[in-house]
């Protein structure tokens, strides 16, 4: 058994978009009249904007669509996105993403995030190049945890799960991952707080950890 595919979360993994979202989320909130909790706000990371709002409308019974909600936050974070000089590639994925697509690994994008900010994380940082695809899960029915995403990214890859592995940061993706019994490398971003790595079948802090010779012993 060999590596051939490698299944790429976003937020938290490739990109700090993290910080970015929590502010245009908490803003949203604020201009909603409505207290988050950090604990609940946890809970949300790795679901789609959609699901946040669907279950906060549930919540505090709000009169709002889930799509008004989504386009009030989306704008604040493409303020952000366009504005803030903190936002950056995390330390050592573009290194890692070259190394990957060099040893002829198939590389695809499987995220929570639109495809309109997967795209224009792509297009800031010169990534395309080096992903053969790329899946938003705002466009499917299920979001992670459930298995969906990478089940299609798998798919996309035309590559048997057994030769594919997940990188991931948070306590959702972790488990869509292992529901869809895919190897998973969990990274423990500095952004990811509270998320639970007890599923992920390795767990790092430093991408040169994930390095081909270094997963030799997995595949």
């Amino acid at each position: 058994m060999s590596l051939k595919a490698v299944l790429f979360d976003m937020d938290g993994v490739i990109v700090d978009t993290e910080p970015l979202h929590r502010k245009a989320y908490f803003k949203t909130f604020d201009e909603l009249e409505i207290a988050v909790s950090e604990e609940l706000y946890s809970s949300f990371t790795g679901a789609s904007t959609k699901r946040v709002f669907e279950t906060l409308i549930g919540k505090y019974s709000l009169s709002h669509t889930h799509e008004d909600l989504s386009a009030t936050k989306r704008a604040y974070f493409k303020d952000y996105f366009d504005n803030d000089e903190e936002f950056d590639l995390i330390p050592g994925v573009r290194e890692l993403i070259k190394h990957y697509h060099e040893s002829g690994i198939k590389l695809i994008l499987a995220s929570s995030a639109t495809m309109v900010t997967i795209n224009m994380v792509f297009e800031k940082f010169g990534l395309e190049k080096y992903f053969s695809g790329k899946i938003s899960g705002a466009d499917l029915k299920e979001s992670k945890p459930h298995p969906e995403v990478f089940l299609l990214a798998a798919k996309m890859a035309e590559e048997p799960v057994e030769n594919s592995m997940v990188i991931e940061d948070s306590t959702n993706g972790i488990l869509a991952a292992h529901r869809a019994e895919i190897f998973c490398a969990a990274y423990r971003s500095p952004h990811s707080k509270n998320q639970d790595y007890t599923l992920a079948d390795i767990v790092v802090s430093d991408y040169e950890e994930l390095e081909l010779d270094k997963l030799s012993k997995y595949f």
